[in-house]
């Protein structure tokens, strides 16, 4: 599961301001978004396919959920074209969540905070999926099998994409499928 991940902005850190300098130049400097941790619910950017490009955009994290309130925040990758909810956003609209990292707890009774990021990275992307909802476009993040670098924190860990398939993730729904039941890259952890 991914309950939390962050975006902190650096200026030395030249792709997280691209994509920030874009959503400001688009909004204003006086916006809805987040960076720092970000939490569900929470307006950040994401890289979507647009009528013609892919560009930043500011979407809400969540879809909501329809028998009950709150939101629904990750989707299995195992199962997400099974699902009603999901089927569509999978096949038609993929987008990336640019991060620095994300958080995950470790579930004994320690409730330790770890971070999680590549090796030798400034940023994570993580695969994900939108829709609109009464004209709000809103996301999940896809999940998978944790790998060796987490599974004794946790048992479900992001879908992470490399930096040079960004595009494929979004455009090519083959490339989607195929990484969906791929292996994921080892990453660090640093305890917070």
């Amino acid at each position: 599961m991914c309950g939390r991940y962050e975006m902190f902005i650096n200026p030395e850190n030249r792709e997280i301001m691209r994509i920030v300098n874009a959503i400001e130049y688009k909004y204003g400097v006086i916006n809805n978004m987040k960076t720092g941790e970000i939490f569900p619910t929470n307006d950040v950017p994401v890289l979507f396919r647009d009528s013609r490009n892919i560009t930043p955009e500011l979407f809400i994290w969540g879809f909501p959920k329809f028998h009950s309130k709150g939101v629904i925040i990750n989707s299995r990758a195992e199962t997400a074209i099974d699902k009603p909810t999901f089927k569509r956003s999978l096949l038609e609209r993929r987008c990336v969540i640019p991060s620095t990292g994300f958080y995950e707890w470790k579930q004994d009774a320690s409730k330790r905070k770890f971070r999680f990021n590549l090796p030798e990275s400034e940023n994570l992307y993580m695969a994900g999926m939108w829709n609109e909802f009464k004209n709000e476009k809103r996301f999940v993040i896809l999940t998978t099998a944790a790998n060796n670098s987490m599974v004794d924190i946790h048992n479900r860990m992001p879908v992470v994409l490399q930096k040079e398939k960004l595009e494929d993730w979004i455009i090519d729904t083959d490339y989607a499928m195929m990484l969906l039941n791929g292996e994921q890259p080892l990453l660090e952890r640093i305890e917070v």
